[in-house]
């Protein structure tokens, strides 16, 4: 089942839960606007060249539209409804007051230099700039995009609105970019974490975790796991994947990726088949790469415990099935991965005031927030009789629907 087939089927599932009027349910499923633009740009030998981007802009009821920009081969218009869709019920989990966008070229950063990468983003950006803005759309960072990629599409946004930092998030500190945005997704997936741990009684230096994926999200959290006691006893990347029974020390790990550039030959673990990750002996299994990962042919071989859906649905409906009668808890993306968007909700909050934090007040108000959301998930899970993913979506979609009829819908 792809991404945009299983998030409408969560939508729905929520939406019955809720007892939703059917004219509200389809107005919350449909849209509020897609855009396709061609970007051709001259390549540096002088050959021209032409991708496709996208942006879906879900739903405004909660206030601007909020959604990272991916650049990836497989972006598609499926993939970003999915994910802009998402963006609307995971900003109302948070309890931030945006909706829900999201946006992507389909290409394959690593084949473009720096210089064609930022005539691709400034031509993208040039096509959109009408269609975004402070109060309208703030963009961010996705896979494949960066704080550079931030401060590409500020300038070029500036050039025809004037300066506008607030215009997107995860930018460059140095052009109003708020201290701890870089780790922010997995500082909220580790927050997350403890709250969900807490309830059943266990604490992270209790117990073992296998990380797939170890980019900005996946090196984060397994950093803040390591600090915090934690035992990370395999993690993977598009590189390879390593293990160590006993604990990876994590900061030597970093150290050699970014000496070597790949996971393999690390002295301090063994080489394993990337593979077997996902299946490899541990308490708590925390994917943070592409979706569709957990599906029905490997969910009965998971050893987990705990899942912490730190990438965008990486559990496909009919896993999350199988994995439910074997009793695995999984903390769902639309609220364990949120950290991301609250803290790009605090970067649009201080450049609007002109007024920055310092991070720790940046990491204090994160907790308060990721904390109270899992509270708030586990009210709904125990007045609905339901799991923790039905619980998110509950409350995402009745926050977004109370919204929209409290702003005048008309049944």
């Amino acid at each position: 089942m792809n991404a945009l087939a299983a998030t409408n089927r969560n939508f729905r599932q929520a939406a019955r839960i809720l007892g939703l009027d059917s004219k509200i349910e389809r107005s919350l499923l449909i849209p509020f606007r897609e855009i396709k633009v061609e970007c051709t740009i001259p390549k540096d030998d002088g050959s021209l060249v032409s991708y496709v981007g996208f942006r879906v802009q879900h739903d405004n009821s909660r206030g601007p539209m909020k959604g990272g920009i991916r650049y990836h081969p497989e972006v598609d218009p499926d993939e970003v409804n999915a994910l802009a869709q998402l963006m609307t019920w995971k900003t109302a989990v948070a309890d931030i007051p945006y909706g829900g966008a999201k946006g992507g070229i389909g290409c394959v950063p690593k084949d473009l230099s720096t210089s064609e990468l930022e005539r691709l983003t400034r031509v993208f950006t040039q096509k959109i700039h009408d269609l975004i803005g402070v109060n309208t759309d703030v963009p961010a960072p996705d896979m494949g995009t960066n704080s550079q990629t931030m401060a590409w599409i500020l300038d070029e946004y500036s050039k025809f609105h004037g300066h506008s930092p607030a215009v997107v998030t995860g930018k460059p500190v140095d052009l109003g970019g708020s201290l701890g945005r870089d780790a922010a997704t997995g500082r909220g997936v580790v927050y997350a974490m403890e709250a969900l741990l807490a309830e059943h009684g266990k604490s992270l230096k209790d117990l073992t975790f296998a990380i797939q994926g170890f980019g900005n999200v996946g090196s984060w959290a397994a950093k803040l796991i390591h600090e915090k006691g934690g035992k990370v006893v395999a993690v993977s990347d598009i590189t390879g994947a390593v293990k160590n029974p006993n604990g990876i020390d994590i900061l030597a790990l970093l150290q050699h990726k970014e000496a070597t550039g790949k996971l393999s030959d690390f002295s301090g673990a063994d080489a394993m088949n990337s593979d077997e990750l996902l299946t490899h002996e541990c308490d708590v299994l925390i994917p943070c790469a592409l979706g569709g990962v957990l599906n029905r042919e490997n969910a009965g071989d998971i050893r987990a415990k705990f899942i912490v859906e730190a990438a965008n649905h990486p559990t496909d409906p009919e896993a999350d099935e199988i994995l439910s009668k074997k009793g695995v808890v999984i903390l769902p993306d639309i609220y364990a991965n949120a950290g991301g968007v609250t803290v790009s909700y605090f970067e649009w909050v201080q450049n609007i005031q002109g007024f920055m934090w310092d991070e720790d007040k940046v990491n204090q108000e994160l907790k308060k927030y990721m904390t109270r959301a899992f509270h708030n998930i586990k009210g709904l899970c125990k007045s609905h009789d339901c799991n923790l993913r039905m619980g998110a979506f509950t409350l995402g979609v009745n926050r977004v629907a109370r919204a929209t009829l409290l702003r005048g819908w008309e049944a």
